[in-house]
């Protein structure tokens, strides 16, 4: 692969090169990249921001991440919020610093994918920045997007007895991520060991076959927007909403504690893939666990009235997996069994403590 220096083009060589055919869009975007800042217009609509950093050893490992696909998942979590308040995604501004050890082609890949997300959603690039770093790769993705004032879904709308439901299935992001790290430590058990040249080309590459699904939602996950679509179709305004990035326990307890409500999930109404069932199965690992504590799903956690149960069922892709109670009631799991379980928030964490 060509590796082209960065320093021989500079930072506006490097910005005018990524950004130099971007074609806006959107009405909102009145003008994108090229002076000090964007400049957007919304008349009737509520402006939505939200912002996420990914740092390279924290939020990523480049050892099974592909640049593209990196791009391209930067940017989904950040639309995915815009949906996750039942909004449209419509501008995203784009900060990367890079290492000397990158070159322009290997920014052009993340910028790849950052485009590819773009497209499918709609969205356009309108500024952005980059520098140089001493600690390896970080992109920071800042998105915009609208809402209608009566249409918008806070966290702490939710009510004594909706519904609460999830889109998609659960799980599969995490157990994707399980096994790209399990192949990574087989990888590198395998370089250490080997002595010579031929020994290193005989290290045999991973075999992913069967769980091509879990990777794809590990590496290049998507934003619901087909379901904020599909939800005012039908004409049904959502009491609270979250996406799930940090697994079902955490984005269920933080609608409850938002609302000053309790929540019960029923365990048997969770939707888990056959192929998250089956690689956990291998690792010796609960499913239902997986899919309560695993994170980077970006399916939405919503509620809605129960006077809505009759259209939702009708909605694709969505599943009624408990409902809102009583604060004093608290968050509970339903098993299979009948018996209640203390729902505990064990996805991820940004600051973990050291000591513990």
């Amino acid at each position: 692969m060509k590796h082209t220096e960065i320093s021989s083009i500079g930072e506006f060589g490097l910005i005018k090169r990524l950004m130099g055919d971007i074609k806006l869009k959107n009405d909102s975007s009145e003008r994108g990249a090229g002076d000090d800042c964007a400049v957007l217009h919304y008349p009737d609509s509520q402006v939505l921001v939200t912002s996420d950093m990914l740092m390279e050893g924290v939020h990523f490992d480049l050892t099974y991440v592909p640049l593209p696909h990196l791009g391209y998942k930067a940017a989904v979590e950040n639309i995915s919020d815009i949906c996750a308040m039942m909004g449209t995604p419509e501008q995203l501004i784009v900060d990367i610093a890079i290492g000397a050890r990158f070159s322009i082609e290997n920014v052009e890949d993340i910028y790849s994918g950052i485009r590819a997300a773009c497209d499918r959603y709609h969205v356009d690039i309108v500024g952005g920045d980059t520098s140089t770093s001493l600690t390896g790769l970080a992109i920071a993705i800042t998105c915009i997007g609208s809402a209608r004032r009566d249409e918008i879904a806070y966290r702490s709308g939710a009510q004594e007895n909706d519904l609460l439901c999830v889109t998609g299935n659960l799980g599969a992001a995490y157990m994707g991520l399980q096994l790209l790290e399990r192949e990574k430590a087989v990888f590198e058990e395998q370089t250490a060991k080997a002595k010579t040249v031929e020994s290193r080309l005989a290290i045999q590459q991973p075999d992913f076959a069967g769980h091509e699904y879990l990777l794809e939602r590990q590496l290049k996950p998507e934003a619901r927007y087909d379901i904020v679509q599909a939800l005012r179709k039908a004409g049904i305004q959502p009491t609270a909403m979250i996406d799930i990035s940090d697994g079902l326990s955490s984005e269920a307890m933080h609608i409850a504690k938002a609302s000053n409500k309790g929540c019960r999930i029923y365990e048997e109404r969770i939707p888990i893939d056959y192929q998250t069932s089956s690689l956990a199965d291998d690792f010796g690992i609960n499913p239902v666990t997986a899919a309560l504590s695993g994170g980077e799903d970006y399916e939405l956690l919503f509620t809605v009235p129960l006077k809505d149960y009759d259209k939702i069922r009708e909605v694709e892709d969505v599943h009624v997996i408990g409902n809102i109670t009583r604060p004093e009631l608290g968050n509970t799991l339903v098993t299979r069994a009948g018996a209640e379980i203390e729902l505990k928030a064990q996805g991820w964490n940004a600051f973990p403590d050291d000591k513990q």
